[in-house]
């Protein structure tokens, strides 16, 4: 396996100020280093961070046209949460704070998820997985073979 690395995604949003307290209404924080009048860090985990960028900003490093997230799936982000409470818990305040739902809840029971639009359109799955659970799969499968 290679080397670790950190992710940084960059997402489009109208209005900067709405998506930050969107964000900190669900428990996110931002890194002011990053921060002035046209983006913002918004720290998802140790190696995982998401620029909010104003349009004018973001398209500044694009050369294609900015994707309309009501419209069209530019991408799907999904993030982690603790346990399946937690996946309720996270999704719950995002319709509270102005978010809308996106997508039908999926409960394999080993993994549940939820997801939701963020203000801007964008859509966010929040995860929770068994890993005892996958673990035994994956052993299973594995002695099978």
């Amino acid at each position: 396996m290679s080397a670790s690395r950190q992710l940084f995604v960059n997402l489009a949003v109208d209005d900067l100020d709405r998506s930050v307290a969107f964000f900190t209404a669900l428990g996110f924080s931002f890194d002011p280093r990053f921060t002035d009048e046209t983006a913002t860090m918004m720290i998802v985990g140790e190696d995982a961070s998401v620029m909010l960028l104003t349009r004018a900003k973001f398209g500044e490093f694009a050369k294609k046209p900015i994707a309309d997230a009501f419209s069209q799936t530019e991408v799907i982000l999904a993030f982690s949460a603790a346990s399946r409470e937690g996946v309720d818990e996270l999704a719950d305040a995002a319709l509270a704070s102005g978010g809308s739902d996106a997508n039908d809840p999926i409960d394999f029971g080993f993994m549940y998820s939820r997801s939701f639009q963020d203000p801007d359109g964008h859509v966010w799955d929040v995860v929770w997985m068994d890993e005892t659970a996958v673990a035994s799969e994956a052993g299973a499968a594995g002695a099978a073979a």
